[in-house]
């Protein structure tokens, strides 16, 4: 099985929640070029944009990065 990474865990969530790249940046107050960089793992997070995105979708750290299910 591939190994699950973030930009793959936050497409996911994101359209699990049913929003457009466009509507999560808006929610969350990002550029929505952020989020599609972030889905193609052109960028990493931050610390600081992990948190956001945990709090955001109700998910641990590990989750979002791919080491836990």
């Amino acid at each position: 099985m591939e190994k699950e990474t973030f930009g793959k865990r936050l497409k996911d969530l994101r359209v699990e929640k049913g929003l457009t790249q466009i509507e999560l940046a808006k929610e969350l107050n990002i550029d929505k070029s952020t989020i599609a960089k972030y889905e193609t793992e052109k960028i990493v997070p931050s610390v600081i944009m992990l948190k956001l995105f945990v709090d955001y979708f109700n998910v641990s750290a590990g989750y979002m990065l791919g080491w836990e299910d």
